[in-house]
C-alpha cells in the first residue's frame, strides 16, 4: 500500500436507525482516532445518525433515491477518490459495491461485511428482489471482493453454507460496540416513573420493530409473566411492524403495563436501570444491545436463534437461552432470572473483544495498510 494514501470509505445507503448504522459509525470514529482519512459514502444524506457523525469523517452524498441507482455516483468517486479501502455493509449495498469496482481501474481494496444471517434474512423478506434476485447475484458478486467479514461466527458459516463460499474466505471481525459513551451516558437521569428507584421491575429490549426480532413472542410471554408478577415492558426502537405490536398489546390488555417509545438516543440511561434484558429475535447477526446490556450488569434473556446470541453468552454462561418462538419457555426464563446480578466480571473477561480498537485493528489489517497504525491501535 502506499502509505501516503491514507483514505477509508465506509458505503451506507443511508443514516436510518439501524444497528448496522450505529457500528459503521464506531468504525469510522476509530478509524479517524488513529489518522486515517474517512468519508461516509451515502447512497442519500439522510436519516436520525446524521445527527451523531463524529467530527473528522466527511459525508459524501451520492443523491440518488434507492441504491441500484447510486451505481454510477459511486464508480464515479471511486474513480475520483481512489481510496485505499472501502468497506460495505448492507446487502444490496455490497452487490453495487462490487459492480462499480469492476466499472473502474482503480486498485481500491474491496471488503464486504456481512451484518445478519443471510438464509434468515431472505428467507423472510416480502420482496422478490431480496428472495430472488438479490442472493442470486450475491453467489456472483461475493467471491469477486477482496475481503469478505462476518459479525461472528454463526454468521460466517451461514454465509458460506448459503452463499456457498469456502469457508476460509471469511474473516469473523466482532463489531466495534464497546466504547467509553455507553458508560458516560449510562449515568444521565431518565424522566420516566416506571424508572425511578425501588419501582416494579423493567424488562427491557433494543431494536427495530421487525420480524426478525418477533416482538409479538415477547408480548405474549409478557401477558404470562404478569399474571405472576408485576412488572413493566419497555420496547426501544422503531420500524414496519410497529402497527401490529400496537394491537397485540390491546389486544391483551397490556397497555399500561408496555411502553413503545420509540426511538431513543442513546438508550443507555433507560438500560442500565433495567431488571432484566430480552431477545426475542428469530434470527440475529451480532446483536450489539446484547453486548451492552452485559457490559452494563444487566442480566440477560434470549432466544438460541441463528446468528450468534449463543456465541455471545457462551453457552448460556452469561445469559439464559430459550428456543426461539417458545412463549412459554421465555415466560418462565424471565421470572427466573428477573432478580438476578452477573456473578462474572464479564467485561474483563469477554468484553474487549468488542472493543472499537481491537476491531478497527483487524480491519486495517485486512485493508493492508501499515504495521506502524496497527501496533498504535493495538495499545488503544
Amino acid at each position: 500500500m502506499n502509505n501516503k494514501n491514507r483514505k477509508i470509505a465506509l458505503f451506507l445507503p443511508s443514516l436510518d436507525i439501524g444497528g448496522v448504522e450505529r457500528v459503521t459509525l464506531n468504525l469510522a470514529k476509530g478509524f479517524v482516532e488513529c489518522g486515517l482519512s474517512v468519508d461516509l459514502v451515502l447512497v442519500e444524506a439522510r436519516g436520525a445518525y446524521l445527527q451523531r457523525i463524529p467530527q473528522g469523517i466527511h459525508i459524501v452524498n451520492l443523491k440518488a433515491k434507492r441504491v441500484l441507482k447510486s451505481l454510477y455516483p459511486l464508480a464515479n468517486y471511486l474513480r475520483a477518490a481512489k481510496p485505499v479501502g472501502f468497506i460495505s455493509a448492507k446487502e444490496y449495498a455490497n452487490i453495487i459495491a462490487l459492480i462499480a469496482n469492476s466499472m473502474t481501474r482503480v486498485p481500491t481494496r474491496m471488503l464486504i461485511s456481512i451484518h445478519t444471517t443471510l438464509s434468515k434474512h431472505f428467507q423472510y423478506s416480502k420482496s422478490f428482489k431480496e428472495r430472488i434476485m438479490v442472493p442470486f447475484l450475491a453467489r456472483q458478486l461475493y467471491s469477486r471482493a477482496d475481503c469478505i467479514v462476518a459479525v461472528s461466527k454463526g454468521v460466517a458459516d451461514d454465509t458460506a453454507k448459503f452463499l456457498s463460499l469456502p469457508r476460509d474466505r471469511i474473516t469473523v471481525i466482532y463489531n466495534p460496540v464497546l466504547m467509553d459513551d455507553i458508560f458516560k451516558t449510562a449515568q444521565h437521569p431518565v424522566d420516566h416513573p416506571w424508572f425511578n428507584q425501588g419501582g416494579c421491575p423493567i424488562i427491557l429490549s433494543i431494536g427495530r420493530l421487525t420480524i426478525a426480532k418477533d416482538y409479538p413472542t415477547l408480548i405474549k410471554a409478557f401477558a404470562k409473566v404478569k399474571r405472576q408478577r408485576d412488572a413493566r415492558l419497555v420496547i426501544i426502537g422503531e420500524g414496519e411492524e410497529r402497527k401490529v405490536i400496537e394491537d397485540l398489546v390491546r389486544r391483551l390488555g397490556l397497555e399500561k403495563f408496555v411502553w413503545l417509545p420509540g426511538f431513543l438516543n442513546p438508550p443507555y440511561p433507560y438500560l442500565a436501570r433495567a431488571s432484566l434484558f430480552v431477545l426475542s429475535s428469530i434470527w440475529e447477526g451480532l446483536p450489539t444491545a446484547i453486548i451492552e446490556a452485559l457490559a452494563l450488569g444487566i442480566p440477560v434473556v434470549s432466544t438460541d436463534c441463528p446468528g450468534s446470541p449463543r456465541e455471545i453468552l457462551e453457552n448460556g454462561r452469561f445469559g439464559e437461552l430459550v428456543p426461539v418462538g417458545n412463549v412459554q419457555a421465555l415466560a418462565d426464563a424471565i421470572l427466573r432470572n428477573l432478580d438476578v446480578r452477573h456473578k462474572h466480571n464479564w467485561l474483563n473477561e469477554r468484553g474487549n473483544q468488542f472493543s472499537v480498537g481491537i476491531a478497527v485493528a483487524q480491519y486495517i489489517d485486512l485493508l493492508g495498510i501499515t504495521e506502524s497504525i496497527i501496533t498504535t491501535l493495538q495499545k488503544k
